[in-house]
């Protein structure tokens, strides 16, 4: 059975939910030929900035606009001029889609994000051939985007979400509880002084991992400078993500703080970096959150992006896997508290894993290529 993963580079989180179905597939359901396609390299490459550059900025920049338009699109009039416009510019842009899917000719499709899984809702409207279409939600939360008529099923993180989805309108047996899909590798947690080794640090002192997403999204630079300049013993791990630009701000933060940081780019064993952590400092994105709550990691959320990340740090806190700072005092309080009470670090990791859904990638699979 071929099946087709639709995502759009709009942030990390979407593209690594798709690397993560077809990394499981490919090692664990031969049976499935998984090929992934991220929709925005099959558009103009001004459309494509747009969406995904444009997009980071948006929430980096201008939070507050991005706070609005989550809301103001939560419940879209359908004949709205936003509304006709964006579809407008989605259908001028977007054709190549329907030469890919002729030309792989899946048996199922399943979005990572919401804007395929408009655009195949449309085609089927339009009594144009489709395989079944699946939409998996990538985080906490569900926003009326996500919602289009049409869909084979949606997997989504937890039941609190499947309610809210029933609730609007969608039929309770098309609506799966999967959790968010990550890489096979977390599901087993590597030895603690092993993965510390590897990246040269010491086991014996208490080891922070700071995280900023993919993208490298939020002011990194300042708040590994805020905990460096705090007095605890701790080993920073700063992840940098793809920003190359932060990656070299964070080296030379590192010099002038020798022994305490450890500046790190984009990497492709990240949970073994989360192995050798006792604590991380992040942004609550769907795919970072998912993959901390499978590694038992406690975490202290920052800056959650308004709108979705809000409400993942909203299921997390309600859950007792994590905290929230407000502000740098908030942090370097609550850090503080956290890094001197092993105990309560431990009650938090036993939430995250009673919260976790580490097989969440085979669940989907096994369910869009009917093996459940």
């Amino acid at each position: 059975m071929r099946i087709l993963v639709l995502s759009v580079s709009a942030g990390a989180g979407h593209v690594r939910a798709a690397q993560a179905l077809c990394a499981t597939a490919a090692t664990e359901l031969p049976q499935l030929e998984v090929i992934h396609q991220d929709l925005l390299e099959l558009v103009p490459k001004g459309f494509g900035k747009l969406y995904g550059s444009g997009y980071i900025k948006l929430v980096e920049r201008a939070p507050l606009i991005w706070a609005y338009l989550y809301q103001r699109t939560d419940h879209p009039a359908g004949d709205s001029l936003v509304s006709r416009f964006r579809r407008h510019v989605e259908r001028l842009n977007t054709r190549r889609l329907e030469e890919e899917i002729e030309r792989i000719r899946p048996d199922a499709i399943v979005c990572t994000h919401f804007l395929p899984a408009e655009l195949l809702s449309r085609r089927i409207a339009q009594g144009l051939p489709t395989p079944p279409v699946w939409v998996h939600v990538t985080d906490f939360d569900i926003h009326g985007l996500w919602l289009h008529p049409h869909m084979a099923g949606y997997c989504v993180a937890s039941g609190e979400v499947a309610a809210r989805l029933a609730a609007r309108g969608v039929a309770k047996e098309n609506i799966h509880v999967t959790g968010i899909a990550i890489m096979p590798q977390f599901r087993q947690t590597p030895e603690r002084s092993r993965a510390a080794a590897e990246l040269g640090l010491d086991p014996a002192r208490n080891t922070l991992l700071m995280m900023s997403g993919g993208a490298g999204v939020g002011d990194m630079e300042t708040l590994v400078a805020q905990v460096a300049a705090l007095p605890l013993d701790l080993q920073i791990v700063a992840l940098a993500g793809r920003n190359e630009a932060l990656l070299t701000r964070l080296q030379a933060l590192a010099a002038r703080h020798p022994g305490r940081i450890l500046p790190l780019g984009f990497t492709r064993t990240v949970e073994r970096v989360m192995a050798a952590a006792d604590l991380a400092i992040t942004k609550p994105g769907g795919l970072t959150s998912s993959e901390c709550l499978a590694m038992g990691l406690p975490m202290l959320i920052v800056s959650p992006i308004p709108g979705q990340e809000e409400r993942n740090a909203d299921a997390l806190l309600e859950a007792g896997c994590a905290w929230k700072a407000v502000d740098p005092a908030a942090l370097a309080y609550k850090l503080e508290l956290l890094m001197r009470d092993p105990e309560r670090r431990q009650r938090m990791a036993d939430c995250q894993r009673q919260m976790a859904r580490p097989e969440a990638a085979r669940t989907i699979l096994e369910r869009v290529g009917g093996l459940a």
